[in-house]
């Protein structure tokens, strides 16, 4: 109990961990730019709409989410339905693996503590794989 008399939360989420709303901006915000700036990402950013403003918000929205904060996304669309919203894009191995990449550096560059990265990582990758939707 807190001074207050209310129960102290010893929950700590990824999103505590990260930072919270803006620091999950600015990793979203690093992953797009990587995306729009190297070449390695082509293919993946050929995938999303010419503005990336739209991607950025649902990812970010998404995210603060995922990582136990504000439903953010479910609030404005409903349940996520990841696969469902992903199905129209062909997305095998390679797309799935850049996408990580993307992710993996994006935590680096926004100095992301090692162990959380691995930790979400862990989630990306099954996310990431989950996705797939064609064998090559």
């Amino acid at each position: 109990m807190t001074s207050d008399s209310t129960p102290a939360s010893t929950d700590v989420t990824a999103f505590d961990l990260i930072g919270g709303e803006q620091k999950v901006r600015d990793l979203v915000d690093r992953f797009y730019d990587l995306m729009d700036l190297e070449p390695e990402f082509a293919p993946l950013r050929a995938m999303h709409p010419t503005t990336l403003d739209g991607s950025r918000d649902k990812l970010f929205w998404f995210l603060c989410g995922w990582l136990g904060g504000p439903n953010h996304f479910v609030d404005r669309f409903g349940h996520p339905m990841l696969r469902a919203r992903h199905l129209p894009y062909e997305i095998g191995i390679a797309e799935r693996d850049q996408w990580v990449r993307c992710m993996a550096l994006a935590m680096q560059d926004q100095n992301v503590p090692e162990p959380l990265q691995m930790r979400l990582m862990d989630g990306f990758l099954k996310t990431a794989d989950w996705m797939r939707n064609v064998p090559r």
